[in-house]
């Protein structure tokens, strides 16, 4: 690759066929324990597939929402690195094919599918015609369908301009953009609220689709600089990203960090002081047991870990601050999504077993493997975009 003053020429270097076949691995493994705990304990490994799922689809809307922002602020700091952020919105693909096991298993996971509850909870029966087997697994497919879709539009008209240069693509991406952006927010919403809130049927919050949304966001984030970092210590992106680049990244998680802390304190404020029983039994669960410890490790793992980590300017130019605090967010969110659900399955108290691991094996399995697949077919740089220099010439 070199720089010219009105030219950029990337030349892709072919990238290790090693990074797949670790994800492969893992895959396989966590598919193997996946499938052995189905016929040891399958409603415990139900839930633990619920928190495979939910964590690969922060990862695929998370980066396509990544991809979408860059287009409507009009920013030229991501553009260098854009390219990865498309490549793990592919896990979409793969997260909705974790969903199909659980269309087969909705009466074993989700209190409300069977019928006899239906006869004789007033609360539920009221709630029917949203919550129904049917409505369920249709707003799932269109939910994954949406999404494949503006991923095909909005990856599809970049890698167009690859070849051709055309600059009315950006254009037309941006306005694919906007219309994008409220469409993944009902969308993310409705996930948030089928998967998870729906294990608790009585229980409600409004703001529960934002609170996903911030740990979705940060998960993508985190998973991008990561990536962006390791691929750019070793060469296989465009010469010219710096630590300003570094820096706006960390800024980001950090921002979002403290957003995620004041969507879930504000979630919880909100319960606690309205004191209404069929709001707070949700949390008083959590309080209970093992699970407090486990709720208040949420306030250390999932805010002021990565706070700390983030908080000072050089830190979040340091590339291998950012690596740790990249990898400490995205196991933070696992442990945010552990919280949420598997309370419902265990009341008593929380498990902690071989189970427990091998669906985030599975997790982290996928995306590699689609990232190590992809990268060794796709640029790693959008090299048509008009905004490529500027966005390699950017500096704070």
């Amino acid at each position: 690759m070199s720089n010219t003053e009105n030219q950029i020429i990337y030349e892709k270097k072919p990238f290790p066929t090693k990074v797949a076949s670790i994800g492969g691995i893992l895959t396989a493994l966590g598919l193997l324990l996946g499938v052995i705990a189905y016929f040891v304990e399958p409603l415990r490994a139900s839930y633990n597939l619920i928190i495979a799922f939910m964590f690969l689809s922060s990862i695929g809307f998370g980066s396509l929402f990544i991809i979408a922002l860059e287009y409507l602020a009009g920013a030229v700091w991501s553009t260098p690195f854009r390219r990865i952020a498309e490549i793990f919105a592919l896990v979409l693909f793969a997260a909705f094919i974790l969903a199909i096991p659980g269309f087969f298993n909705l009466q074993r996971i989700f209190h409300w599918s069977n019928p006899e509850v239906l006869a004789k909870d007033a609360i539920i029966k009221a709630k029917s015609p949203y919550l129904n087997t049917n409505f369920f697994i249709i707003r799932t497919v269109v939910i994954f369908l949406i999404g494949m879709l503006f991923y095909k539009l909005l990856t599809g008209n970049s890698s167009k301009q690859d070849k051709s240069g055309d600059q009315a693509l950006t254009k037309k991406n941006l306005r694919i953009s906007a219309i994008f952006m409220p469409v993944f927010a009902i969308s993310i919403t409705m996930l948030a609220i089928d998967w998870m809130m729906s294990l608790e049927p009585h229980w409600f919050s409004t703001i529960f689709g934002v609170y996903y949304f911030a740990g979705s966001f940060l998960a993508a984030l985190a998973v991008l600089t990561f990536a962006v970092i390791k691929l750019n210590e070793n060469g296989y992106l465009v010469k010219g990203i710096t630590k300003d680049h570094y820096y706006s990244l960390g800024a980001l998680m950090f921002g979002f960090t403290n957003f995620w802390a004041y969507i879930a304190f504000s979630q919880f404020l909100l319960i606690w002081y309205a004191n209404l029983p069929e709001e707070t039994f949700w949390f008083i669960t959590r309080s209970e047991g093992s699970w407090k410890f486990v709720s208040l490790g949420i306030i250390l793992v999932r805010f002021i870990i990565p706070y700390i980590l983030l908080i000072t300017q050089p830190s979040k130019m340091d590339a291998k601050r950012l690596k740790l605090a990249a990898l400490w967010i995205l196991g933070s969110h696992f442990y945010d999504l552990y919280w949420l659900i598997m309370p419902t399955y265990s009341k008593s108290g929380c498990l902690i077993g071989w189970m427990e691991f091998a669906f985030p094996i599975l997790a982290i399995g996928i995306v590699i493997l689609v990232f190590g697949l992809a990268a060794r077919k796709k640029n790693l740089v959008a090299v048509g975009d008009p905004k490529l220099k500027r966005g390699i010439d950017f500096r704070l």
